[in-house]
């Protein structure tokens, strides 16, 4: 989709229109040269239409197009109110859809999807379903990253709060420590805990999303939770469990301060001594002394002593 394709541009469209904000206005002949191919009549054809450029008679005539902060507020006006209609119409189907649930007999409060694209397009639509505050278990096995960090990134830009508890085992994984970085620096809460029981989202106090199984693809299956005794358990479980977890407060920037904190964060997480320095890219060596001479200045007996002496120090 091109950047103005909310309002119903295409991508040639789009193109088009800015060769014609930079040469009108423009013969046919010459907007030909700048746009050599076949499909430049209905394209012109479609921007009028759109309101976007405007003829002069000839001969010969010529094309010329109207100023974008008069044109495209036009169209974003339009789509705003396409927009408010179709949330008005969505509205009204949960309203018919919850009427319906609450004729049920039981009521409906568990779905059960499978199969891998099955889930992972529910998990994609739980996560957009937030409105308020999203509470995640992260474990294995984990959607497609990328994926799951670009969701993640539109609900802090939207201003959704975000409380991750990551598993160990992914936090010593190549690669995590990165992540977790970004998706701190854009707002979330992370903390870690050695293990957790299951694979868990909560959106809002509304819905719940539950992994089952991921292995084999065909075989993938989750629980979608709807408002129930059931739903405000697991958010009592959720609840309980970020009081145990440790704060990942992590920073990829490079200073003496922020490194110790990277330390901090790493010794609370529970990691080896060799994850420890693979995360913090030295050698082994080097961060066996590093983690002693914070023992030392803190007075530590052990090393997770030292990573929380540190860390409630900081607070």
């Amino acid at each position: 989709m091109s950047g103005l394709g909310a309002i119903g541009l295409g991508p040639d469209e789009e193109a088009l229109y800015e060769v014609l904000l930079d040469r009108s206005p423009a013969t046919l002949d010459r907007l030909a040269a700048a746009w050599p191919r076949p499909d430049l009549a209905p394209l012109l054809a479609g921007l009028e239409a759109k309101g976007l450029l405007g003829v002069t008679p000839g001969p010969p005539p010529r094309y010329t197009a109207v100023a974008p902060d008069v044109a495209l507020d036009v169209l974003l006006l339009a789509a705003e109110r396409e927009l408010i209609k179709a949330r008005e119409r969505a509205r009204e189907l949960e309203e018919a859809f919850q009427e319906r649930a609450r004729e049920r007999t039981p009521p409906v409060v568990v779905e059960v999807v499978t199969g891998q694209r099955a889930v992972e397009q529910r998990h994609a639509q739980i996560q957009r379903a937030a409105r308020r505050q999203l509470r995640s278990l992260s474990k294995r096995p984990y959607f497609d990253r990328l994926g799951s960090v670009a969701a993640q990134r539109e609900l802090l830009e939207r201003g959704i709060s975000s409380r991750m508890i990551y598993e160990q085992d992914f936090v010593a994984s190549t690669g995590a420590l990165r992540l977790i970085d970004e998706m701190i620096e854009a707002g979330q809460q992370a903390r870690v805990l050695p293990s957790l029981p299951m694979k868990l989202y909560i959106v809002d106090d509304k819905l719940a999303l539950l992994l089952l199984s991921h292995e084999p693809a065909d075989a993938v299956a989750a629980l979608v939770i709807h408002p129930s005794g059931l739903l405000e358990a697991l958010i009592r479980l959720f609840e309980g469990f970020w009081q145990r977890a440790l704060p990942l407060g992590l920073t990829s920037a490079r200073n003496p301060a922020r490194d110790d904190a990277r330390l901090i964060a790493l010794l609370l997480s529970g990691l080896t001594d060799e994850a420890i320095a693979r995360q913090l890219g030295v050698g082994h060596r080097t961060a066996e002394r590093r983690i002693a001479e914070l023992m030392g200045r803190l007075g530590a007996r052990t090393r997770f002593q030292a990573g929380l002496l540190a860390a409630l120090a900081r607070e």
